[in-house]
């Protein structure tokens, strides 16, 4: 017998299915073109490499191409606002919708902590479990439709995310309520991201800095020498590789001349070794999809639970980049404002990624190699 959801999460339900909208564009028809034969797409004899599903099954490969014909039968897929009966051909600016049926979407966490609300800019301590936007498996039980919901007839406005967090990932997550202030932050993030060391965004202002905390399985042998309060500097690019499942996925970078690769940097400090795992904190200069758990993949410590990614940065070709286990938390942020002045915020850590069996003054040491970290972020 399963166990019932703590009272503040909300229970497992069944939603009001998705429309999903897709708008051609020609390049992907190229591409489409190029990667096809005349006799083969996705492994389907087909004689129209353009037609709707030799499209959905190129470009969306997690159902296949056999899911994709089901869908049509059942009436699912609409071209162009009609309902479509049978396969037919494709052109540069259609649309394309996917009407889900209803799903059953898992329990998450439904309540969270406010760190900051000036009536506009919120930040707050997402828990682990609760997915930022809809996605996959989630449509309802995401952060987004909860705030919509709680704060919809709100005559400030509703607060909605700047950036995403992993689902399982905890920790500060950066809302907006006005529209501008959106554009600002996102424009912020972006700049904090390409910016590197030059430590000011495009506009010159200074950027984000931001610091987690995470466990990972024990470092690799030649770091046996890492003492705890030192450092590292991870700057393994991070780009996409084939998966089964997704099509692609991203993880470290096959070559570093690869140039589809995005230029990442982590600063990794060891706050502590235990049994069979390290107490790190991440300092991130770039803002990479998945970044802390495929750099610390590569460095040949990945975090400890974490089923997609494996020593080395790759992925586990049987798991999504939703499956949780692992343990990672936004930790600090320091945050530009327009006006003048920085915030500094700080998530309070789970009980697992505190220091652990530690005297006061060495959990101090610690402490101050985190922050001495911290400020070594460009900002």
């Amino acid at each position: 017998m399963e166990e019932a959801p703590p009272p503040d999460w909300l229970p497992e339900s069944l939603n009001q299915g998705h429309v999903y909208r897709e708008r051609i564009r020609a390049d992907d028809l190229r591409q489409l073109d190029t990667l096809s034969s005349p006799d083969s797409v996705a492994g389907v004899p087909t004689a129209n490499p353009a037609g709707v599903l030799s499209y959905l099954a190129s470009r969306f490969t997690h159902s296949g191409a056999a899911l994709w014909r089901q869908r049509l039968a059942a009436g699912e897929l609409w071209w162009n606002g009609h309902q479509l009966r049978a396969d037919g051909p494709l052109a540069a600016g259609d649309r394309l919708d996917w009407h889900r049926p209803p799903w059953k979407e898992q329990a998450v966490p439904g309540s969270w902590n406010v760190l900051f609300d000036d009536g506009d800019l919120c930040v707050i301590d997402k828990p682990s479990g609760l997915p930022v936007l809809p996605a996959g498996g989630f449509s309802e039980h995401t952060l987004l439709r909860l705030l919509e919901r709680r704060h919809g007839g709100d005559p400030a406005g509703v607060p909605r995310p700047v950036h995403r967090l992993g689902r399982s990932t905890s920790g500060l997550l950066v809302c907006a309520r006005r529209p501008a202030s959106r554009a600002w932050l996102s424009a912020l993030l972006r700049d904090s991201s390409s910016s590197q060391r030059s430590g000011t965004g495009q506009h010159g202002q200074r950027s984000c800095r931001k610091i987690y905390r995470a466990l990972t399985t024990p470092l690799p042998p030649d770091l046996a020498g890492l003492a705890p309060g030192e450092s590292l500097t991870i700057t393994t690019p991070i780009g996409r590789r084939p998966h089964p499942l997704l099509g692609t996925i991203w993880c470290a970078a096959e070559t570093a001349e690869d140039p589809a690769a995005l230029a990442a940097e982590s600063r990794l400090t060891l706050l502590q070794r235990r049994s069979g795992a390290c107490l790190v904190a991440v300092a991130i200069t770039t803002g990479r999809p998945h970044q802390i758990r495929i750099h610390t993949a590569a460095l040949g410590a990945p975090l400890l639970g974490d089923p997609l990614y494996q020593a080395g940065g790759t992925a586990h070709p049987a798991v999504l980049p939703g499956a949780g286990g692992y343990h990672l938390h936004a930790h600090r942020l320091s945050l530009p404002l327009p006006g003048g002045g920085c915030l500094e915020l700080e998530a309070p850590l789970p009980a697992v990624l505190a220091y652990a069996t530690e005297p006061m003054t060495a959990g101090d040491s610690l402490r101050k190699a985190e922050s001495q970290s911290f400020a070594s972020v460009p900002g």
